[in-house]
């Protein structure tokens, strides 16, 4: 972990932004990761999501997004597309929750999505994000190989990375920032 130099804390389950908050206020030189799931995130911890994104807290706030919540054997989580379907056959029925989307609604200075199976594409994003003064939100779409791995599931790897084209070879570019 950064050649000994970083600290970690385990959160109860969608409270991670109470938590990073509390670091981030406690020591303004640190440098604030949270990682959270999509079930973390979309459903129990949403509120404390979306007020950290309108306080501006400066955090990098990183979401593991698989679309399901793994611990309860393959239930669709919020941020699930309609018409994804389980092994069984099982249909999501409800419209998902687009965490991007609400970041940007809430003001947040920045946003970006990718998948897990781009990694020179995720690891300039974290670096640009890690630059960022302010609430940054990194939204990964990862495969679940465990429960989505099926023809129907929007979140199955073939469905990821067989139309996974690139446009553009992004790299970290430091970037203004406003609040500065």
């Amino acid at each position: 972990y950064f050649l000994g130099k970083s600290h970690g804390f385990n959160a109860v389950h969608g409270r991670m932004p109470s938590i990073a908050t509390g670091a981030a206020l406690a020591n303004r030189d640190l440098l604030v990761l949270g990682v959270s799931g999509d079930g973390d995130t979309a459903s129990i911890g949403i509120g404390q999501f979306v007020h950290g994104v309108r306080r501006n807290v400066p955090l990098v706030y990183i979401v593991e997004n698989n679309g399901v919540y793994g611990l309860t054997k393959g239930q669709f989580s919020a941020t699930t597309e309609e018409g994804a379907t389980t092994k069984k056959g099982l249909a999501n029925e409800l419209p998902p929750i687009d965490l991007c989307a609400l970041a940007i609604q809430m003001g947040c200075g920045f946003v970006a999505r990718t998948f897990s199976g781009s990694a020179k594409q995720l690891s300039a994003l974290l670096q640009a994000a890690m630059s960022f003064k302010g609430t940054a939100l990194v939204d990964i779409i990862s495969p679940c190989v465990t429960f989505f791995n099926n023809e129907g599931s929007t979140r199955s790897y073939p469905y990821m990375k067989d139309p996974d084209q690139q446009l553009h070879t992004i790299d970290y570019i430091p970037h203004f920032n406003p609040i500065e």
